[in-house]
């Protein structure tokens, strides 16, 4: 009795797993192939509002919105607002001599979606687009051109790239790595194959009225990009993603935020596996909502490091203890699960910079494993991540590569 119920329970995680790596391998070796997409001069020129909400960023505002009115868009197609909880009194001086919408709010619980209400409560209605950044974000000049032509064919939701603005420390090369293999699998990959891309929170544009409408039904702490995403695609409304359309993040400097971080997001997964799985299985029954029910499926799925490193430990366990045939089927497995890595990481990421980062990983993931003992309520405490880098710091491969070949 007790061997047929171990076997019962590894078939039941070998299965488990094998659907997390079979699904992550299709999308990332998707994610290998061109985007194609129409080069077409814009219809028009849309009005844009920049939304930057943040909540006691004096370090990095002021830069943050200097260059925010840096685009080539035009300064009469767009203006920048900034949501200011919690700032300064000097940093709010300084922000009124910028040429900016200045929204100052004392919120007695801060969330992303309550500061993001009180400036759309007091904007009038004569936008056409509403851009969401993080109070650390930087856009590319061409962002808001490049988003403004993707509106042409008909979104209401477009998601730029976004990408590391500093990795001078091990745990931010990490992060940015995590971030852009998240870019090639589940935005890039899901594009080709014509699934909607995923949000990520910020570098995000949408129609501003359907915006502004959505956002008065949306209260959350944590999540807040895919409580937009399952609203979404529970309407059937397609994502775009613009792999060259850049905002520059920053990423976390040390294993404190990068742990507490990922407790934030394992949290608001877990909370929408339980919100949406039947909702999205339901439509995808009845009314063939194979997106809305694809993005339920992603929320199923393990942390990548989590999954290859429980590959790793049953391959090593079965190395000494099981017949080789369960070895091998644990072995074809996780070399699927390093295809996924090898076919998801940029390769600018090669060198011996991230080498000296994956040596830290070990710490890292231990400390992931930790924080799933505090998982509980996480989605509903307001875990804020304090930003330092400002806008001439930016030092992303990408960047520097442009800039040579100009």
């Amino acid at each position: 009795m007790l061997t047929t119920t171990i076997h019962i329970a590894e078939y039941i995680i070998y299965t488990y797993l094998v659907f997390n790596t079979f699904y992550l391998f299709v999308f990332a070796f998707a994610g290998v192939f061109p985007l194609k997409r129409d080069k077409k001069i814009p219809l028009k020129n849309r009005k844009f509002i920049v939304l930057i909400p943040g909540y006691r960023e004096d370090s990095v505002i002021i830069d943050v919105a200097n260059e925010a009115l840096k685009q080539d868009y035009g300064r009469e197609n767009y203006e920048v607002a900034i949501i200011a909880d919690g700032f300064k009194k000097e940093t709010l001086s300084a922000l009124k001599k910028i040429d900016v919408k200045v929204f100052e709010v004392q919120l007695k619980f801060s969330t992303k979606s309550r500061a993001l209400n009180a400036a759309l409560d007091q904007l009038d209605d004569s936008y056409d687009v509403a851009v969401v950044l993080d109070a650390d974000n930087i856009m590319a000049p061409d962002f808001l051109s490049k988003i403004n032509a993707a509106f042409d064919n008909g979104y209401i939701a477009v998601q730029g790239h976004r990408i590391a603005k500093n990795m001078d420390t091990d745990f931010a090369i990490l992060d940015a790595v995590s971030e852009e293999m998240n870019n090639h699998i589940f935005r890039k990959g899901h594009r080709v194959l014509r699934f909607s891309s995923a949000l990520i929170g910020s570098a995000m544009a949408f129609d501003y009225t359907y915006f502004k409408k959505m956002m008065k039904e949306v209260e959350v702490v944590g999540g807040f990009d895919k409580e937009i995403e399952v609203r979404l695609l529970s309407e059937k409304q397609k994502i775009e993603y613009l792999p060259d359309a850049f905002v520059y993040d920053e990423k976390v400097p040390n294993a404190k935020v990068f742990t507490k971080q990922r407790r934030r997001w394992l949290s608001a997964q877990v909370h929408y596996f339980g919100k949406s799985f039947f909702p999205a299985l339901t439509a995808f029954l009845l009314h063939g909502n194979l997106d809305y029910f694809n993005k339920a499926l992603q929320f199923i799925l393990l942390p990548r490091i989590m999954l290859i490193t429980l590959l790793f430990l049953i391959l090593v366990i079965h190395a000494i203890l099981a017949p080789i045939f369960y070895f091998y089927a644990w072995l074809f497995v996780f070399v699927l699960c390093l295809m996924v890595f090898s076919l998801a990481i940029p390769g600018y990421f090669y060198r011996i910079n991230t080498l000296r980062a994956i040596s830290r990983l070990p710490y890292g993931i231990i400390l992931m494993f930790l924080s799933l003992l505090k998982l509980k309520n996480s989605n509903k405490e307001f875990l804020h991540t304090k930003h330092t880098y400002n806008a001439f710091q930016i030092k992303h491969p990408i960047t520097m590569h442009k800039n040579t070949k100009k």
